[in-house]
């Protein structure tokens, strides 16, 4: 692909087994499909402190939080795979956003690492609604901090049921459905009426 697009995929979720991971990774598979480069990332490998302001002041930002938000700077889209907790958003997912949603260079502008990024939703849970609940305030979320979200999300139900021992959905329709969403995101970043790129953050 001439103009390949690069994204982001991780899941809000740290647990080994995460039903989040293996969702977002079969939407992986469907945005490299269709020529995107991605970066997969695992949060567990980016430990941060509850957000506190205090904790900013004296100490600056946490290098797992830098180190994130240059990951953001870098990529143009996201693929994000959220549980539900208790009808929304994860901790683990909420507090990754207001550490790197901060400030810590000069002359930088507020919200920079999320500007003109597009992104893609999903999510998996034990219950039948699938997590939907939990989207909707991620969806939220996103759009308030000037993140683009795409209206195309996909939610599996009674998650612990629905995946094989290799990660795949066990009913194929399905997984091809996940499978879009990479298409999808790929697709807008290369065709959307007006390219946004980093540089012109």
């Amino acid at each position: 692909m001439a103009d390949q697009p690069k994204i982001l995929a991780f899941a809000g979720s740290t647990r080994e087994e995460s039903y989040n991971k293996k969702l977002v990774k079969i939407a992986v598979a469907g945005a490299e499909r269709q020529g995107a480069s991605v970066t997969y990332i695992d949060l567990r490998d980016y430990p941060l402190p509850l957000y506190d302001q205090d904790y900013q002041d004296t100490q600056g930002l946490p290098s797992k939080a830098i180190e994130l938000k240059q990951l953001m700077w870098d990529h143009e889209g996201l693929l994000i795979a959220s549980p539900e907790y208790n009808s929304s958003i994860s901790g683990v997912l909420k507090n990754t956003i207001d550490w790197v949603s901060r400030s810590h260079l000069p002359d930088e502008s507020a919200l920079s690492c999320f500007q003109n990024k597009v992104a893609v939703l999903m999510s998996a849970s034990i219950s039948s609604w699938g997590g939907i609940r939990g989207l909707i305030h991620v969806r939220s979320i996103l759009a308030a901090i000037q993140v683009l979200v795409l209206p195309d999300q996909q939610t599996i139900p009674l998650a612990q049921e629905a995946f094989d021992a290799e990660g795949h959905l066990k009913d194929s329709k399905r997984e091809e459905k996940v499978l879009m969403l990479g298409e999808i995101l790929v697709n807008y970043l290369v065709h959307a009426p007006i390219k946004l790129r980093k540089e012109d953050v």
